[in-house]
């Protein structure tokens, strides 16, 4: 029988994480728009409306009820603006090991907020569902979202070679795919000892999102 995360919402000292909304869809479809979410992840671009109203009802929702993982979206805790999603996906239930992913709004960059949702999940993980591993993929390139896992606490595993497809702009103002490795990183509960969990101050890069065709 397959095990699914609970419907649940995760609140820090600034960010609520919770399921999508349809209030969310015009922000979330600003968000995915973004040249640095173009780059560093798979999503569609351009990225519609459309896509964005599949992802946030439909998609998001099925993660969880599925058993494949769980998807917040992350908002401010004052505002209700939504800054970023955390996604865990490839849920491996025998093995009690998840893998995590997150994008970041460009206005909320800098404030430490993928940081200090990341490690909220990370410890609702562990602590709440006695999960043992956590894992984290970044493109070799992007030190932003290598920076975030280190300040959570993950350990570096190794590299995985030419294993991911990023993009990068063309004078022209167009997009080229390029090819990457892959640095893995985990997270053990272990790991979590002397963390801090207050806000975090870093650059918010972009982890190995999961492909478009994961989602659905």
């Amino acid at each position: 029988m397959t095990s699914t995360f609970p419907d649940i919402s995760i609140s820090t000292e600034r960010l609520v994480l919770r399921p999508f909304e349809e209030a969310d869809v015009p922000a979330l479809t600003e968000m995915m728009n973004d040249e640095l979410v173009t780059a560093w992840t798979s999503v569609p671009h351009p990225y519609t409306t459309r896509d964005a109203h599949e992802w946030a009802l439909r998609t998001a929702p099925a993660e969880r009820t599925s058993g494949r993982g769980i998807v917040f979206a992350v908002a401010e805790f004052l505002t209700q603006r939504l800054v970023g999603i955390v996604h865990l996906s490839n849920t491996d239930w025998r093995v009690l090991a998840t893998e995590v992913a997150y994008v970041t709004a460009p206005w909320a960059r800098g404030e430490g907020y993928a940081s200090e949702s990341t490690l909220a999940v990370a410890r609702w993980l562990f602590q709440d569902q006695k999960f043992e591993r956590l894992e984290l993929r970044t493109a070799a390139d992007n030190a932003a979202s290598q920076q975030v896992a280190q300040k959570i606490g993950c350990i570096s595993e190794g590299v995985l070679r030419n294993a991911w497809i990023a993009r990068t702009q063309t004078e022209g103002g167009g997009w080229i795919e390029v090819r990457t490795d892959v640095i893995v990183w985990s997270l053990l509960p272990e790991d979590l000892q002397g963390v801090h969990g207050g806000p975090m101050e870093d650059t918010d890069g972009f982890s190995a999102y999961p492909t478009y065709s994961d989602w659905n």
